[in-house]
């Protein structure tokens, strides 16, 4: 499996929204509330704005007592110790980071806009996808299940207005207004998906 820092990488560098700018101070990305707790000098976790939210995650700060969790869930190690190799673990909370961590959502959505614009209809929107993550086309029943995936996903975002913004208003950029919302949804969805397969996140 890719390492903790080449995962994110590689969902940014997909959907088109990685920063290329080198060297200078760390930055500050999508972290949980209350995990950055330092009661005895008051410091806190700003995020970081604009194109440091992007960079990639060999700049992200890092502090000893509340490292970054999504790498942490991915096997970085918290630095106390000098770590010849990492550990490669495989758990249920790693899917979790995938399917629900603002980095990830953000990134499907920038992906499913590629996805949208690429082609005008569901099926090839996919292929494009399968294209751009995994350098090959999706097999017949891939298609079929995505694509049914997709329609139960956009009716129920049709019914669920709430749960379409909630999903995308995730990140910092604004999705078009000219889109439809359950259509990009149900897209953000299966972009979501196919970042989450272990052909993605698996070097072969």
């Amino acid at each position: 499996r890719l390492s903790a820092e080449q995962i994110r990488d590689q969902a940014l560098c997909i959907a088109g929204i990685i920063s290329n700018k080198m060297y200078g101070p760390g930055v500050m990305p999508y972290q949980p509330d209350g995990i950055w707790l330092s009661p005895w000098n008051g410091a806190s976790w700003v995020q970081s704005k604009g194109e440091d939210q992007y960079r990639r995650a060999i700049y992200t700060y890092w502090k000893r007592s509340a490292a970054y969790p999504s790498m942490l869930n991915f096997d970085g190690v918290s630095r106390e110790v000098c770590t010849a190799r990492r550990i490669r673990t495989n758990t249920p909370l790693q899917a979790l980071n995938l399917m629900n961590d603002p980095t990830y959502i953000e990134a499907a959505r920038h992906l499913a806009l590629k996805m949208l614009n690429a082609a005008p209809t569901v099926p090839e929107q996919i292929q494009h996808g399968y294209r751009t993550l995994l350098a090959r086309e999706a097999s017949p029943p891939e298609l079929r299940i995505l694509t049914r995936a997709y329609e139960r996903s956009r009716t129920d975002f049709l019914a669920n207005p709430t749960a379409t913004k909630g999903l995308l208003k995730a990140g910092t950029t604004i999705p078009d207004a000219k889109i439809d919302p359950a259509t990009l949804a149900a897209l953000t969805s299966i972009a979501s998906t196919l970042l989450c397969l272990d052909e993605t996140v698996t070097k072969e």
